[in-house]
């Protein structure tokens, strides 16, 4: 259904759908990140881990095509106004979260793609070439310019990248959690329209 941009107090339904999409996908591969990272080490969860693995990259490159879209979809379809009586520094905050989102949404998926590229495998200590597959559907190609590198030179980018990939899932984390508490803060105690223009289910609020 479409929406006026202008005057609604609420986001489009496909920014809606899009951001619940979002965040339930990055949330479960931070989470099955940080089991994959403990379960390659295990003789036992290893098996599991290294099927899991084609999974969690198909699901990193879905995740970045599905953040470009949201992107475009935000830069053309303006989100509704905050509350008036916000004060200037909430605003800045809340709008600096929101882009560190869309930043944090690239970033860990790319880095996430380079170290793949690089078929450095800190794990085994050595160099393991494996397509990237979506899905089974077509093979992914390598970043550009990383899978070309000398040995040493791909070492280097892939420990860097899946570095970043790692500290990036607890940034994330943290923004997750700011993110959540603020929403609820909204809908609580400020008792505004925040939480509810992106849930539909519940009735909104006079924002002022």
């Amino acid at each position: 259904m479409s929406l006026n941009i202008a005057s609604s107090t609420r986001y489009t339904s496909v920014a809606i759908l899009l951001h619940w999409i979002l965040a339930v996908l990055a949330l479960t591969m931070v989470a099955v990140g940080f089991w994959m990272h403990d379960a390659i080490q295990n003789p036992a969860t290893r098996p599991l881990a290294l099927q899991v693995f084609p999974l969690h990259k198909a699901t990193g490159i879905t995740i970045l095509a599905l953040t470009a879209v949201r992107l475009l979809w935000r830069l053309t379809h303006p989100a509704p106004p905050l509350p008036q009586r916000m004060a200037g520094w909430e605003k800045l905050v809340a709008r600096t979260s929101h882009w560190l989102f869309y930043l944090l949404l690239f970033a860990m998926p790319l880095s996430g793609w380079i170290y793949s590229s690089a078929g450095y495998s800190q794990a085994f200590n050595t160099f393991i070439r494996v397509p990237l597959s979506y899905f089974g559907l077509f093979t992914v190609p390598d970043f550009p310019g990383v899978a070309a590198q000398p040995d040493e030179a791909r070492k280097a980018i892939g420990l860097t990248a899946l570095g970043a990939h790692f500290y990036l899932a607890w940034v994330m984390l943290a923004l997750a959690g700011l993110h959540v508490a603020a929403a609820l803060k909204h809908h609580f105690v400020n008792r505004d329209d925040v939480l509810t223009r992106m849930l539909p289910f519940l009735k909104p609020k006079a924002s002022t």
